[in-house]
């Protein structure tokens, strides 16, 4: 696995232990030894190899010498929370859900030349955009370093960032495409997300907020994983509201029960 987990400060810790959270990025070219071991969904050990013996809680990772060397975080029995209920259906033996999923990114109009962000997807919504589009540059934000490194492992190509999504560097952008694959998860107001995301999206970029299991099951989640799902897909109204004060307008909704998609789209002023 050609990758880095690097924090924008030797300060930096997971956003279980700060907030807000500055980030951990797992970089596509450069190269650390690490090993994980996950028991329902821990993340026991991270150990990465060190370059300096002076340095306890920090190691450091041989990068190019143009970039000297990059502090990185070394845990020891670093606890996540548990994200397993996101890949609770597998598409691959679920037909409506891929068919769901499908429908999720066939909305995006995702193009060879597009960036994509993707933010709290789960690892199979991943696979699945990754198997059927074509596209520039992918971006997959996400809060759980496990799902981020299970992405990495498969996907080198594929940038993970680890952190909160309104604090995204901007330098991955504009994007053209951003998959809100599960909004709920996002301690934020919609306000503070579009408002995020219009400093990072081109004009005309379209923003797929989803669930392929559609509004009653978050609200079962919600009430299963109050740590992680920590609000409902919103409605319409309240949508379209928090959206226009951004900037964006509305382009489809559906709120089936077993289906939610809202598409949108940037319109800079």
């Amino acid at each position: 696995m050609n990758s880095i987990f690097s924090p924008s400060s030797p300060s930096c810790l997971p956003s279980s232990y700060r907030n807000p959270t500055p980030c951990f990025q797992l970089w596509p070219n450069y190269k650390c030894l690490s090993h994980f071991s996950f028991i329902n969904h821990r993340l026991s050990s991270l150990s990465i190899q060190s370059t300096s013996a002076s340095h306890k809680s920090t190691t450091y990772a041989v990068t190019p010498s143009s970039e000297g060397a990059i502090p990185v975080m070394n845990f020891e029995d670093f606890v996540e929370k548990d994200w397993s209920f996101l890949d609770a259906d597998d598409i691959s033996s679920d037909e409506v859900y891929k068919q769901n999923t499908d429908r999720i990114i066939s909305a995006g109009k995702v193009g060879a030349e597009s960036k994509i962000l993707i933010s709290t997807g789960s690892e199979g919504f991943v696979d699945r955009v990754v198997d059927t589009c074509s596209y520039k540059q992918l971006l997959v934000v996400h809060d759980s370093l496990f799902v981020l490194a299970c992405i990495k492992e498969k996907y080198d190509k594929v940038i993970c960032w680890q952190g909160e999504l309104i604090f995204l560097p901007e330098k991955w952008a504009p994007f053209d495409v951003v998959f809100l694959y599960f909004l709920p998860a996002l301690p934020f107001e919609l306000n503070q997300v579009f408002g995020a995301l219009s400093k990072v999206c081109s004009p005309g970029a379209r923003i797929v907020i989803s669930y392929p299991k559609g509004k009653e099951l978050v609200e079962q989640q919600k009430v299963e994983y109050p740590d992680v799902v920590v609000s409902n897909l919103p409605d319409k109204p309240t949508l379209e509201c928090a959206a226009s004060d951004h900037s964006f307008t509305m382009v489809e909704f559906i709120d089936e029960p077993g289906f939610y998609l809202a598409v949108l789209a940037y319109k800079s002023s």
